[in-house]
């Protein structure tokens, strides 16, 4: 059975681009069904619509309206029938009224870097490439882990991929190269969660 999946990005949407193509090429027994912004424009957006999928942004103004917008997003995965959500880039820290309206369906995250190392608040996108190298490491990678309620880069880890720090590396250079390995992570993540054929 073909797993629906929700995807929440905030941005360009590469990682996005990733998933709908391993779906289009069935590398994976999933479809996305709803992808959805927090911000009008992304060329995430024009993705999903390239795709056909169904899309819409949910927009705040002020962080008090995060506890009913996030509310208002899981209430359109679930009417879209979605069984996984993955957060794809995706800017915001999700409030526990997110949760409350999705019970019981997984909602994983891609993380640039290997965690524990170079998570939690305010670590996202160059930020966190930057405190790898200033950290001295000699390896990196992205890391897809479980999202629980109140807690930011803490949930389970389901895959991770490393690549070597280079000598002459940058946030630039360093970001581009965890980001081909972002793009097979996901899709290996998506995959843990695919039903498992009934082979009786």
């Amino acid at each position: 059975m073909t797993l629906p999946v929700a995807v929440l990005v905030s941005g360009r949407g590469s990682n996005l681009q990733s998933i709908l193509d391993a779906c289009a090429s069935e590398t994976v027994d999933a479809r996305v069904v709803l992808v959805l912004s927090n911000r009008e424009g992304v060329p995430a957006l024009g993705r999903a619509e390239r795709a056909g999928v169904p899309h819409a942004v949910f927009a705040m103004r002020d962080k008090s309206e995060r506890a009913a917008t996030h509310a208002a997003m899981a209430q359109a995965i679930a009417n879209a029938g979605a069984r996984l959500v993955v957060l794809a880039g995706f800017d915001h820290i999700l409030a526990p009224s997110f949760f409350v309206a999705l019970p019981g369906v997984p909602v994983i995250n891609l993380h640039p870097a290997l965690l524990p190392l170079f998570g939690g608040r305010g670590m996202h996108g160059d930020r966190v490439h930057e405190a790898v190298l200033r950290s001295g490491a000699t390896e990196s990678g992205c890391t897809v882990h479980r999202v629980h309620p109140e807690t930011v880069d803490l949930g389970e880890v389901i895959v991770q991929r490393r690549v070597p720090i280079l000598p002459a590396d940058d946030a630039v250079a360093l970001s581009a190269r965890v980001l081909e390995q972002e793009h097979i992570a996901i899709v290996e993540a998506i995959r843990r969660f695919t039903p498992v054929p009934n082979l009786i």
